[in-house]
């Protein structure tokens, strides 16, 4: 088990081969990890493929735009360097006593304490659990819970699927409204909190809205949740690239019971996801994925289960994903949050500025460019007149500008901003049930990471300016299945560009 293997590989030789993958090496409580100090201007050249030309409609090979970070970003180089190092000491961890199983183990420990420490979490209250991803974080946690049908779970209108659907099955949901730009309607939580008296069991927020950027008080809501005696959950997928998160002590009644976040959001596309929360909530009742490394010692007719996080982590983990993910954590302390945060919030108020100048463009959300400081730089929009599957590729096609087009996994969100009618939605529910989506609703979406420029937002106004004059040079046509448009006769070899 992992408190065995901790002491065999506390060695100067271990440590030394951990060393060259810069990570830190103590496995008990520790000072803050020491980092690299990267300065804004360093940043972009350190993104993997920022300067990959892509094929233009006109014959043109165009720097690529990449302005859909709110998906997935692009990986750091220092990750892909952190992997490859990596590599030569891969093996499996926890159970092998060969060499590069107590390295491989020791660096797969030390990145669950990169993570927590970058949360503001401590080791006595919290446990670190690695698994897919955020969506399947969400779902464990909804799992490990003892919620009963008649537990009340408070999500808010905001939620990314993955932080409402795992919940709708557990027990009764209620949703905390919005006001008309779009940002979390405290009053109205205050109201639902006071309709459940005594019945909710968990408040699952946001940290950040994948489809306007809008950032909740996420400590006030907290502060609220625990003096009405619920838990929250804070979905931190989308935040977690681009704001300090603290979780807190326990002690503190604006702490944060449990956050979930991704390495994909995070500059570490190498699948990996992590579930940070209260040590008493796991370790109960029985895992819900069973299998090796999950148990102490199984007989014909018992099993008795190990604690958490190894009961939570059935068979091998993603001991790759999980030091790309700490990685990545080492290259963003590096930088600092805070800088992160007024670099992106001058990014967004410049935006919002060029876009607004721009004929038949409606921007969802808060527009204000003096209020970048209480969101993300993620603005969704629509032309005037034109489908957002159109203008998505259009940009796409003849600027080389990657964007996000349709609901973003928010469905309910989406349509409540657009202001879909009740008769609306069900003839759209009805057109995609008959597999017809050419007149699926949705917006475009440009969102930020903290390599992006001011001269990309050129090109993107540049761009929506000319397409608003209807000055754009090709034919599409719409695939009516998945509502994507193509431009006629110019569909580029893929393989050319990649192929295994």
């Amino acid at each position: 088990m992992v408190r065995h293997i901790k002491r065999i590989v506390n060695s100067p030789i271990i440590s030394m081969s951990l060393q060259t993958l810069n990570l830190s090496i103590d496995s008990a409580p520790r000072a803050p990890v020491s980092v690299a100090i990267y300065r804004m201007n360093e940043i972009r050249e350190r993104i993997v493929g920022v300067h990959q030309t892509v094929p233009a409609l006109d014959g043109r090979k165009l720097t690529y735009v990449n302005f859909d970070n709110a998906a997935s970003t692009p990986p750091l180089q220092e990750v892909l360097s952190t992997v490859n190092d990596f590599m030569r000491w891969y093996s499996s961890v926890h159970r092998g006593t060969g060499f590069k199983s107590q390295v491989a183990t020791q660096a797969y420990e030390d990145a669950r304490h990169i993570v927590r420490d970058f949360v503001g979490a401590n080791q006595r209250d919290h446990v670190v659990i690695f698994g897919k991803n955020s969506s399947e974080a969400v779902n464990k946690l909804s799992y490990c819970l003892p919620l009963q049908v008649d537990d009340v779970v408070l999500l808010s209108l905001l939620e990314h699927h993955s932080n409402d659907l795992p919940w709708r099955a557990k027990c009764h949901v209620d949703y905390i409204g919005i006001d008309a730009e779009g940002r979390l309607d405290e009053d109205d939580f205050d109201r639902l909190l006071e309709k459940y008296h005594g019945k909710v069991k968990v408040v699952a927020i946001t940290g950040a809205s994948n489809v306007t950027g809008h950032v909740p008080d996420i400590h006030r809501i907290a502060y609220k949740a625990h003096k009405a005696g619920a838990k929250i959950l804070v979905d931190c997928a989308q935040l977690a690239a681009h704001r300090k998160i603290f979780m807190g002590e326990q002690g503190d009644p604006g702490h944060i019971d449990y956050v979930v976040i991704s390495a994909h959001k995070m500059y570490a596309p190498f699948g990996v996801g992590a579930l940070i929360g209260r040590r008493d909530t796991f370790g109960q009742g029985e895992p819900e994925y069973r299998g090796g490394g999950t148990v102490d010692f199984v007989t014909l007719d018992s099993v008795d289960w190990a604690e958490s996080p190894e009961r939570d982590e059935a068979g091998t983990p993603n001991i790759v994903g999980a030091i790309a993910l700490a990685a990545a954590i080492k290259f963003l302390d590096g930088v600092n949050m805070d800088t992160i945060e007024r670099h992106e919030a001058e990014l967004t108020a410049y935006a919002l500025k060029k876009l607004s100048t721009i004929k038949g463009i409606k921007i969802y959300g808060e527009a204000d460019p003096a209020s970048t400081a209480n969101r993300l730089g993620v603005i969704p929009f629509n032309l005037e007149g034109m489908s957002h599957f159109l203008l998505a590729a259009i940009l796409g096609s003849e600027w080389g500008i990657g964007v996000r087009n349709g609901c973003f996994c928010a469905h309910p969100y989406v349509l409540h901003m657009m202001k879909l009618s009740e008769q609306e939605l069900e003839r759209v529910r009805a057109d995609i049930l008959a597999d017809d989506r050419h007149a699926m609703p949705g917006m475009v979406r440009v969102s930020f990471g903290m390599y992006n420029t001011k001269a990309e937002v050129d090109i993107l106004a540049e761009a929506l300016t000319q397409i608003a004059r209807n000055q754009y040079q090709g034919k599409y046509l719409q695939d009516q299945r998945t509502g994507e448009y193509r431009a006629v006769g110019w569909q580029p070899e893929l393989s050319e560009y990649f192929k295994l």
